[in-house]
């Protein structure tokens, strides 16, 4: 039954769950009864208003109707200990962690993608990976027209993907640099949360290698494609990379389509496409940046265009605020497309 107002609990009070309850504001999300759920009580401010943090324990969420759950990308989230109880109590859990999404019962969703695959919860659906997000907007409505086959990615990823600490050491190289201090940055640098130096680098590792050694992000962007495309005959492949930006993650998408389309047919498309924003005019220097989309909801897409080598071949810069659009802000459009 549809209600006025909604019983919201946000679990996590660090980078994402702060966006989350900015998206729950900015967007209008009808909220009855607001609580911060955190391992520990105490008092925290966001943009000059006071939100009273309750620690995390079964019985907090009593009452709770949406529950969502901000999530530690690499970690075991909170979901995995307390989606269950949320759940038997009432609530619907919306995660944005990596525990539950490759869960066959679990639906994973973005909402200009599948909404529709909402419908089929069990009491818990997952938010994908912020990298994954961005790219299945951008190439969803393509698939729908023509059909897409291959896609290979290269991910150039903000600090903020990997948490405050990677922010603040990103922060602190830059200090050291700009002092002159050249030497082994990385291992005078007082908080290390990435495996290198970031400032004035970049480098090929987000997560662990694993199979074929491939990262857990790389292959996050092929399964987790698979799933919410519904399709897991496109073959994709992806190197992910950490680059010295604060917020804002910047992929290059290379995609081959079944059936031939034009790129002007293709920024037509994805001009007119909920939850994106075509920015596309390299001459005079228009295309998405990072510093640019910081604090956006959308996906914007630019630099469309054919390769001249393979017939139906053609190259997207997709770029998006992974905090946002790669984690608070979807989560919070899959809440507002359940109670829709």
């Amino acid at each position: 039954m549809k209600k006025s107002k909604y019983n919201v609990a946000v679990v996590g009070a660090g980078a994402v769950g702060i966006e989350m309850l900015r998206c729950l504001k900015k967007r209008n999300f009808p909220v009855g009864h607001l609580k911060v759920l955190a391992r520990s009580s105490r008092e925290m401010v966001v943009d000059g208003e006071k939100y009273q943090v309750e620690a995390i324990s079964p019985e907090a969420f009593n009452n709770v109707e949406i529950a969502l759950f901000a999530g530690t990308e690499g970690e075991k989230g909170a979901a995995v200990t307390y989606a269950a109880e949320a759940v038997k109590r009432g609530a619907v859990v919306i995660d944005n962690g990596a525990d539950f999404r490759m869960d066959p019962k679990v639906p994973l969703v973005v909402p200009e993608v599948n909404a529709k695959d909402i419908k089929n919860h069990k009491g818990i659906i997952a938010n994908p990976n912020c990298s994954t997000i961005q790219m299945v907007v951008a190439l969803s409505p393509i698939h729908k027209k023509v059909g897409i086959t291959r896609v290979i990615v290269t991910t150039l990823q903000a600090s903020s993907g990997a948490g405050k600490a990677a922010v603040d050491q990103l922060k602190d190289e830059l200090k050291m640099i700009a002092a002159g201090d050249y030497n082994d940055i990385h291992a005078n640098v007082p908080n290390k949360a990435m495996p290198q130096q970031l400032a004035y680098n970049v480098f090929p590792q987000i997560g662990g290698f694993v199979e074929d050694d491939f990262t857990s992000e790389e292959w996050k962007l092929v399964k987790e494609t698979h799933k919410i495309m519904g399709d897991k005959n496109i073959k994709v492949t992806a190197t992910t990379v950490r680059v010295p930006v604060r917020t804002g993650h910047s992929e290059a998408v290379y995609i081959e389509t079944k059936k031939t389309i034009s790129p002007d047919e293709v920024k037509k498309l994805l001009a007119k496409s909920p939850g994106i924003v075509l920015v596309d005019d390299p001459k005079a220097g228009l295309y998405p940046m990072p510093k640019d989309v910081e604090g956006r909801f959308e996906t914007f897409v630019g630099r469309v265009r054919r390769d001249p080598f393979v017939k139906n071949g053609m190259w997207l810069w997709v770029v998006a605020d992974n905090l946002l659009k790669g984690a608070a802000s979807n989560a919070v459009q899959i809440a507002e497309a359940l109670i829709a």
